[in-house]
């Protein structure tokens, strides 16, 4: 069916964004033989990308609700692209970090024209489903980086790393200038579809004006789901980020070492993505509440996330393992996150809704990544930083269950414009 290719033409976007952003982390080994970097000017690297990103995550759902889904991924994708392929011109650390400002400006507006694909292309049953296929595309670019950027450093050196997943998101935006189109406007959507399409819909979707800011952060139902996304999405990009470089130093691998194994926790997070989205469709369709389908999958995710507290206690083998359950959990839990906007608020306000809760996502992972490169760099272990890692998601988890006592579509004409 065209929705389900629409979905997977937006999976294919995120994969080449994690593709994008993994550069970095898996080629640093390579790169500070020719640009020294320690630990904390690592983390202030990552930290870079990560203000930019939700500063323009904050920004680029306002954009997609401004500009429209398909104009507006059009341009962020050319954006970040070229952005990408700037780090292999870079010479020092300043004119890293620019490029890695440049590249989280881009990648900002990603996931809230995903979220806006959805609610336009998915009835509400299957928005968890279609949710969770897209961000499998964060697994799909997360297990290539490792093994195709260990052998492209093999062949050439780290700065085509860049120049050619840049070109990658480039041919990309060909592909979506001619296949996506909203529904109301796609040449090749079948009545059949567009029914479907109209089920899904409720009252509130119906055309208006952008909802004020304020008016949004009126519901404690906003502040719940950004401060959950700031809990879980530090212990995420403490994983993302650093996982090759705790193989480099805790573990004593090289580059090709990181390129066998690192990929198998990626993967295992693509996994976490279908089955968190789809486990919920599942407690949908069995007749549960949108309440209950919700929230008894968010806590079966949470409730694996302390196992990375015993890594440094196992042997690697037993590592990759813990750390793969905890990015099976992670995503199955970032999936249903991500859906929350769409079940809470209106189409004119979710760009926006999303957008607020990646910005807090970022946040967290900027004051979890300092935290770790101070520490590493001042004698302490990864274990601290690992025990605060795999805490996170069950305090995100009892703060959703404060703040969203009952999921079901709020009504904001309650409130003043």
């Amino acid at each position: 069916m065209l929705r389900w290719r629409i979905a997977f033409l937006v999976t294919v976007a995120i994969a080449i964004s994690y593709l994008d952003r993994q550069t970095l982390s898996v080629a640093i080994k390579a790169i500070e033989h020719d640009i020294p970097i320690s630990k904390q000017v690592f983390a202030s690297l990552q930290s870079a990308f990560l203000v930019a990103y939700g500063l323009m995550y904050l920004g680029g759902g306002r954009l997609m609700d401004t500009l429209g889904t398909r104009r507006g991924f059009f341009l962020i994708m050319i954006f970040w692209s070229l952005a990408c392929a700037s780090h292999g011109l870079a010479a020092t650390v300043l004119m890293l970090a620019t490029s890695r400002l440049l590249l989280g400006l881009g990648e900002g507006g990603g996931f809230p024209a995903a979220t806006r694909a959805v609610t336009e292309w998915f009835p509400i049953k299957e928005r968890a489903t279609a949710m969770g296929l897209i961000n499998a595309g964060t697994a799909v670019g997360a297990v290539l980086a490792p093994p195709l950027i260990a052998y492209i450093i093999g062949q050439t050196s780290w700065r085509w790393v860049f120049f050619l997943t840049g070109a990658l998101g480039l041919l990309w935006t060909l592909w979506w200038h001619f296949e996506y189109h909203p529904p109301e406007d796609h040449p090749r959507i079948t009545p059949s579809e567009r029914a479907t399409l109209q089920i899904g819909l409720s009252p509130i979707d119906a055309p208006a004006s952008k909802i004020a800011l304020s008016r949004l952060l009126s519901f404690r139902e906003t502040w719940g789901i950004v401060t959950a996304k700031f809990l879980s999405d530090a212990a995420w990009y403490f994983y993302l980020f650093w996982l090759p470089k705790y193989l480099y130093d805790a573990r004593g691998f090289d580059i090709k070492a990181v390129g066998t194994v690192a990929w198998i926790p990626y993967a295992a997070s693509g996994i976490g993505c279908l089955c968190g989205g789809g486990l919920s469709s599942w407690f949908l369709y069995r007749g549960h509440s949108l309440n209950q389908a919700r929230k008894i999958a968010l806590g079966l995710s949470a409730v694996v996330m302390p196992v990375v507290i015993l890594v440094p206690h196992l042997s690697i083998a037993w590592a990759i393992a813990a750390f793969s359950l905890a990015f099976f959990g992670q995503q199955s839990w970032s999936t249903l996150v991500m859906i929350l906007p769409t079940d809470l608020f209106p189409k004119r306000a979710v760009g926006t809704v999303a957008g607020l809760v990646g910005f807090g996502g970022a946040m967290g992972g900027v004051v979890l990544g300092q935290l770790a490169g101070y520490l590493l760099d001042h004698g302490f272990s990864y274990t601290p930083v690992l025990v605060i890692a795999g805490s996170l998601h069950v305090i995100a988890f009892l703060v959703i269950l404060a703040c969203v006592p009952v999921l079901r579509p709020l009504s904001l004409s309650s409130l003043p414009a």
